[in-house]
């Protein structure tokens, strides 16, 4: 048994208790919760006290493990369809680098108080390493095939791979508008009508490229996909933004992240809540700067009162795996955002779209959500300096 003490805990489900005292079990599951006031038995478990807040473990929404072996090697603001050529050419490389560098990922995260993680994955490679991983892994196995007489066979070779991932919880995804036809969706849409939970996470409007693909059918993508040799003649402009083409395609049977939304607009917005999808939305502030160096207009689905969580992205685009960094920067940008939103963003919110929130996200007793100390916070407010320290 243990018990930890701070200037304010921050339950994310409830409203801060200043000097708040959580007892835990040797397992870490949350015992009791008090508001310090009222004096206690004697039970002879000494008080850990710290200066700052504690808060649950994080929950990192959207994360790519397997290109952790990409640190540093990504050229920086050149743009997402240079991203994407550039990450392919990184593609054949040996094994034990990948996983190498995937087991310093995990044991970062670890390190940085993240207790879960929505991860990408294109293959199997990290599949021992989510099974004996102290971390909760949801493994979102992509889809890629633009071309539609691809789709049976793209789908097929996403079901094998989820044989590699049985032992972790894990489901079938689209990668993104642009790399998905119609057709492809058409088999995700029966998956999520035809079975239990099946949780999907898209890459949406990272780059304004994907929306001219949508209206136009120009831009950058038609140079990609002629550098891969890809016949796109079937494919049609619609004349409105990537998302708004792809939410009619979503069963509305199942969760749906958006991941990125970089240029998502108001209308975009607009017409995602007049769906009856389950739509949660994700940012990933940093991978934002260095792939695009442009961030997402928070502050329009902040008033729009959707679920939000958070997500480091990957190494290839990202300098470190910390939800508290994607936090930091969220903060400098976005002034009018508060502690508590933050912390709900970066805990409960990523919980619920994980579907863990029975035993993650919020300080309650009978969870076991792992326990962050944040200090050096100006008042109630991250700053530069703030650390985060994982206690449980």
């Amino acid at each position: 048994m243990k018990k930890f003490k701070a200037d304010y805990i921050f339950p994310a489900n409830a409203d801060p208790i200043k000097n708040g005292v959580i007892t835990v079990d040797d397992y870490g599951k949350i015992i009791a919760v008090d508001d310090g006031l009222k004096p206690t038995a004697d039970d002879g478990i000494k008080t850990e006290t710290f200066s700052g807040i504690i808060c649950p473990g994080f929950i990192n929404t959207h994360c790519h493990v397997e290109l952790s072996h990409l640190k540093d090697k990504i050229t920086p603001h050149k743009g997402l369809v240079s991203f994407i050529k550039e990450v392919q050419a990184f593609r054949n490389i040996d094994e034990k680098e990948i996983t190498d560098a995937a087991e310093r990922a995990d044991e970062e995260m670890y390190k940085n108080g993240i207790v879960a993680v929505g991860d990408i994955a294109n293959s199997g490679i990290t599949a021992p390493l989510k099974k004996s991983s102290k971390l909760h892994y949801h493994t979102f196995i992509e889809v890629f095939g633009f071309l539609p007489q691809k789709a049976e066979e793209v789908y097929n070779a996403a079901t094998k791979i989820c044989e590699q991932f049985k032992d972790t919880s894990h489901s079938i995804t689209p990668h993104a508008p642009y790399s998905v036809s119609k057709e492809l969706f058409k088999y995700i849409y029966k998956l999520c009508e035809g079975k239990g939970p099946n949780l999907l996470s898209i890459h949406n409007q990272e780059s304004e490229e994907e929306n001219k693909l949508y209206r136009y059918k120009t831009g950058e993508f038609l140079e990609l996909y002629d550098d891969f040799n890809m016949d796109i003649s079937s494919f049609k402009p619609q004349a409105r933004n990537s998302l708004q083409t792809v939410i009619p395609l979503l069963s509305n049977k199942q969760r749906v992240l958006m991941v990125h939304n970089t240029y998502t607009n108001l209308k975009d917005i607009y017409f995602a809540k007049r769906f009856d999808r389950k739509i949660h939305w994700c940012f990933c502030p940093n991978a934002n700067l260095y792939i695009e160096n442009r961030l997402p207009k928070v502050d329009l689905f902040v008033e729009q009162g959707f679920n939000i969580t958070l997500g480091t992205d990957s190494l290839a685009s990202n300098n470190k795996l910390c939800i508290l960094n994607e936090m930091k920067m969220l903060q400098q940008k976005f002034d009018g955002l508060t502690l508590e939103q933050l912390i709900q963003w970066g805990t409960i919110n990523g919980a619920r779209f994980l579907g863990i929130d029975d035993s993650k996200g919020t300080i309650e007793p009978g969870k076991t959500p792992g326990l962050n100390l944040l200090s050096n916070l100006d008042g109630l407010k991250i700053t530069q300096a703030t650390t985060v320290r994982r206690l449980i």
